[in-house]
Formats: structure tokens, sequence, C-alpha cells
């Protein structure tokens, strides 16, 4: 579920906010701070977080140190006094509300008793504060309808993509607060691709620039990132969109272990296992079975093209080698028929972003749905097919718009794992289907009976487990 929580926020982000809002000077800067010469890229900001009285220095008075690491209890004053002057038109009127025995206790109080952080950082308040932490801070200080997502479609799609702001994942600590401040016009991260670096210290001259850029709206960044790149699936090839963590067993003894050998074989771009059992342990029975397995294995991802398995073994050895092939292609032209396929289904996914079709801020659901809507209306169903044909390839369903139950389940599949949608198949003797989890939740997807009566029949997406088989009855 961790996985999933992350496209979930990054719709969020698309939400409209941005009411008008002004914080006004309540005082002027006339170069107290003798560390931050005129010419420096941060001497605005500086200037601005002086004259809304969310600075006095750091030290002594005329000192800003902009390049020493910033604390916790700095953080946390600078956001209090922020949201203080947002209520109050005064940085301090807020958190002079709250005593303690330490200089940021008040600051501390103030912003407990709104809400915007709990006790996340007791005992660490006198350390250095890492960029997730700031992050975390920034992205509470002020109501959130007060700002506008100008970047949101481009950090969503983005990040979906993981063409930017890659070293934030779903695991990183305050991930949606660190987008959100992305989609807000506050950062635009370390490097070409938007790099965050959650766990670094940060620099007071880097706090300056974004905790000016929420109190001002004119100073907010506009992204330049390539709108285009950050959707787009090209060049993606159908190992790519296979996940293993790296497991792989070399006697495997359950379906289980099985599918983490198809997956890490998959993943790797090759079509050929090879076993390693105790010696002397193997019969054709156990063999047959074990063939079956891993052929049913690679059906779960039909859309990798492999239907048949040679399987070559030794009973003294122990050794089993199964290779994968394609009843369709035949070997030699098996791989430029994979890259092909590939190259449609990207271009689907490509023309129906560029198109509206599919958006960032869509759920899970929508875009299955959507893809559900273009398979039925780009394809139709090949009742002149035999057990030969391509109309059982995905590749047949993107290149010519004919296609068979496997045929519409590859290509469907495809479309779906390009945008990051875990999916897999269920097979009866006669029939195969698509079982997907949207938004977490698992559902039964069956395009094929869907284009087969003329008009899309919806009923066939989104349906449970009990609903899909019930046609078998």
């Amino acid at each position: 579920m961790k996985r999933r929580a992350l496209p979930l926020i990054l719709a969020i982000l698309l939400l409209a906010g941005g009411t008008a809002h002004a914080l006004a000077p309540v005082r002027t800067y006339q170069g107290q701070f003798t560390d931050v010469p005129a010419g420096a890229w941060y001497y605005d900001n500086v200037r601005s977080l002086y004259e809304l009285g969310l600075t006095n220095g750091h030290g002594r008075e005329d000192c800003f140190a902009p390049a020493s690491d910033i604390t916790v209890a700095e953080v946390l004053a600078m956001a209090a006094r922020l949201r203080s002057l947002y209520d109050w038109g005064d940085g301090e009127v807020g958190p002079a509300a709250f005593a303690g025995e330490t200089w940021y206790a008040p600051y501390v109080g103030y912003l407990q008793s709104l809400g915007v952080i709990g006790q996340e950082f007791e005992g660490a308040y006198r350390r250095p504060a890492d960029r997730a932490e700031m992050a975390h801070v920034l992205a509470g200080a002020l109501p959130a309808d007060l700002f506008e997502p100008v970047n949101g479609a481009v950090v969503a799609a983005g990040h979906l993509n993981r063409n930017y702001i890659t070293d934030v994942t779903a695991d990183t600590p305050y991930a949606a607060d660190i987008l959100r401040l992305y989609a807000w016009g506050v950062l635009d991260g370390v490097d070409d691709t938007g790099s965050f670096r959650p766990g670094d210290s940060i620099p007071r001259s880097q706090v300056a620039a974004m905790v000016t850029r929420l109190a001002h709206n004119e100073l907010r960044i506009r992204l330049s990132w390539d709108y285009a790149s950050a959707y787009s699936r090209a060049g993606t090839a159908l190992e790519d969109l296979v996940r293993s963590d790296g497991s792989f067993f070399p006697a495997p003894e359950s379906q289980e272990e099985i599918d983490a050998d198809v997956r890490y074989m998959l993943s790797r771009g090759e079509r050929r296992i090879v076993l390693n059992y105790p010696r002397e342990t193997l019969n054709r029975e156990t063999v047959d079975k074990l063939t079956q397995a891993f052929l049913y294995g690679a059906r779960l991802y039909v859309e990798q093209t492999y239907n048949n398995i040679v399987c070559a073994y030794s009973t003294r050895s122990g050794v089993v080698t199964m290779t994968f092939s394609s009843s369709l292609y035949g070997d030699e032209l098996l791989e430029e028929y994979r890259r092909a396929t590939a190259e449609y289904a990207c271009g689907v996914h490509d023309r129906l972003w560029a198109e509206g079709v599919i958006t960032a801020d869509m759920t899970e659901y929508d875009k299955a749905r959507a893809y559900f809507t273009w398979l039925c209306e780009n394809c139709r169903y090949d009742f002149a097919s035999d057990d030969s044909s391509m109309s059982h390839s995905g590749y047949r369903a993107f290149a010519e718009g004919l296609a068979v139950c496997d045929g519409y389940t590859a290509a469907y599949n495809l479309l779906l794992k390009l945008e990051g949608i875990d999916c897999a198949t269920v097979s009866t003797e006669d029939h195969i289907w698509t079982v997907a989890t949207l938004d977490g939740q698992e559902y039964h997807i069956d395009v094929t009976w869907g284009d087969r009566t003329g008009a899309i029949a919806y009923r066939y997406f989104a349906m449970t487990e009990a609903d899909a088989l019930a046609r078998f009855q």
C-alpha cells in the first residue's frame, strides 16, 4: 500500500487552490547582515525574510550565516513567525501566548496548537534539520488553500513516470509535503531532474529562499521541465515492466517461488531458466508438473509473449533447463515482435497523454477504464482466428486492431503496466482476462467480452472475482 500512496498524493496536488494573500513587511532592511553581500543569489530572499520579521540573524544581529546548516528549532521558529504574520500581522503575537524554558518553546507550542507539527521533533530541536523535515514544516506553515499548484501537472507526470524527483519515493519521510512544495513553486530541486536529497542538511540561505516563496506569490518558480518527456514512455522495453526483487530459487518448491523465478528471468530480458535440484531426485512426472507450473507462471505475464516451454533435464545431475518461446512468432522473429509490441504500446500511451485522455490527476481506476475504452474502440474480435493466428498476440491488437482473448489481454495489461498498475491474468480452459489492483482494490477486467457486442460493455470492467467466474457457470 505504501507504493500506491504517492499516485493518490500526486492527484491531490492538482486540485485548485490559490486564494490571494499578501504578507506585509513590518520593518526595513538596511544591510544589517554583513555576511550577506549585495550580489549574492539569496540577497533578496534574506532581505525579504528580515523585512517580514521572520529572522533576527544568527548568533548576533549583524550575522545571518547563510552557509550554516539550519537547525530544527530555527526552521520551526521561521515557520511559526510566518504563520503568526499571516494570522495576526505580526510574527511574534501568536507564539507569545506560549511559554517555555527554551527560546524556541513558544514557537513549537504555537505550531503544535495549530496542528502544523506534533511530537515528531521532541529531543531533536538543536540538531541540524534535514531537507525532508524542513519541507514537512514549511508545507504546513500556511493554510494549503492559499497555494495554487502551478506545477502540479508536470510534477505529477514527471514523478509518476520516474523522470523527475526520483529520490523521493513512497518510503521517503514526508514525501507528500516535499511534492506539495514542488507543485506550489517553492522547490525546483538541485539538478536537471529535480532531485531533492531529502536526507541532506540544508543551509540557511536555501531556507530563506523557500520561506520567502511561501510568503510571496511572485517569487514562486514555474518549472520548465519538459512535460512530454515527463509522461512519455518511449523506449520502454517489455523487461522494464516486470518487477523483481532479485530473488531466484534454484530449486523452487512452491508456485510463489516459481513466480519469483519467472519475474527474475523476465526482468532481465531473458527467456531461459536453469534450475538445480538434488541429484537423482527428478523423474518425468516431476518435471512435467514443474514445466506446467512454469508455463502457468509465464502466462500470468501474457504481455511478455511467451506461451511455450521446451524443457531439458538430467536425472543424474538434477539440472533442469527451461527455454521459453512463442508459438506465434518463432525464435528468429521473437525479439523483433517483442520490441515492436512495446513500441506500439508506448505510442498509444503517449498519444493518450498528449491528447488529455489520460491525465496525472486521474485515479488508477479512471486510467484503467480509459484504456478499456480505447482498446474496445480500436480493436475488433477476430472470429476467424485459429490457434496459430497472430490475433492471439498483443502485437496484432496494436498493429492491426484485431485480436482474440489473449491478444486483448496482452495489449491491455501492457498499457496498464506502462502506468505502473499491477496486473496479471486469470485463465480458464477457453478464456483469459485481466486481474488488476486499482487504487488498492482488486478488480477483474475482461476487455474481450467488453468489445464483442458492438457497443462497449462496461459491465465487464471492474468486476468482482465472483462476477467474473459466474460467466462460466
